[in-house]
């Protein structure tokens, strides 16, 4: 590959369309062709867990996924994406009165998620589980290959680093955007959120017994409502807009038995949220 010496022969640049820019103009970077976005596992599933709405429930959510999802695990290849649920608001809580910044209540919440995915990746250690890190990612392929089921803790790793949010303190990209984020970043087959609701309401249901069910919408639509509560992180539907593998989630009640199959099936169930423009 040539090497370009600038004019004042203080730097050498390797020859490329990106030599010598800041990579910040507008302009420019409109004007960058891109090829065609590489999906590493197009035949995976990523399947969300919901840390409050199913692990904190313990052995009567818990265990007739598990069941679900060993059945399925020959026809249909999954990662388990584990939230934080419960501890994890409650770890916030302290952490917010003690003053602690963003990037440490993040930190803090990962380590919650990933109690939850040892959890369940105990339990389905008998069928192939394990238990993996976001720097095992590119060896799925290879656990695939063995028969195994992944369990990841779904908090993706900004840590310290976590975007500061527009207000509090609350890191934004929480567990819901780790399991979309693994999704897109792999090229999925689909990307399906487990909650203990039937799936998008214009409210939240469980306060508001007159709130609308919305079983399909586009996600800037979504955004554009600008609704008080939703069932899936906000960051979810801002990723989603620009998505360029994963073009729609699925949320789907985890405490019916059957859904999650339908769900792997291809089947309309639930909600499903995609990407409108």
């Amino acid at each position: 590959m040539p090497l370009i010496r600038e004019r004042d022969s203080k730097r050498l640049h390797v020859k490329s369309k990106l030599m010598g820019e800041s990579l910040v103009g507008k302009g420019f970077l409109k004007s960058l062709e891109y090829g065609e976005q590489f999906r590493a596992l197009p035949n995976v599933n990523v399947v969300k867990m919901g840390g409050q709405s199913i692990t904190d429930r313990g052995a009567r959510a818990v265990l007739p996924l598990i069941k679900e999802i060993v059945e399925n695990a020959r026809k249909h290849k999954m990662i388990i994406s584990t939230g934080g649920g419960t501890r994890s608001r409650h770890v916030y809580a302290i952490a917010m009165e003690l003053g602690m910044p963003t990037g440490i209540i993040s930190k803090l919440g990962q380590s919650v998620s990933e109690q939850n995915s040892l959890m369940i990746s105990t339990l389905l250690s008998p069928y192939g589980g394990i238990k993996v890190g976001h720097d095992d990612i590119p060896k799925l392929a290879a656990f695939f290959m063995q028969g195994c089921i992944p369990v990841i803790h779904g908090m993706p790793p900004y840590g310290y680093w976590e975007h500061l949010p527009r207000e509090g303190r609350i890191p934004p990209n929480r567990t819901d955007v780790g399991a979309y984020l693994l999704a897109e970043v792999i090229g999925a087959r689909q990307c399906i959120f487990i909650k203990d609701e039937e799936g998008l309401f214009s409210d939240n249901p469980k306060v508001n017994k007159q709130a609308e069910f919305i079983p399909r919408i586009g996600a800037q639509e979504l955004l554009n409502k600008d609704l008080e509560d939703l069932v899936v992180e906000r960051a979810v539907l801002e990723m989603l807009v620009r998505s360029q593998s994963v073009k729609e989630i699925q949320i789907i009640n985890g405490l019916k038995e059957g859904n999650l199959s339908r769900a792997l099936n291809g089947e309309h169930i639930g909600t499903i949220i995609y990407k409108d423009i």
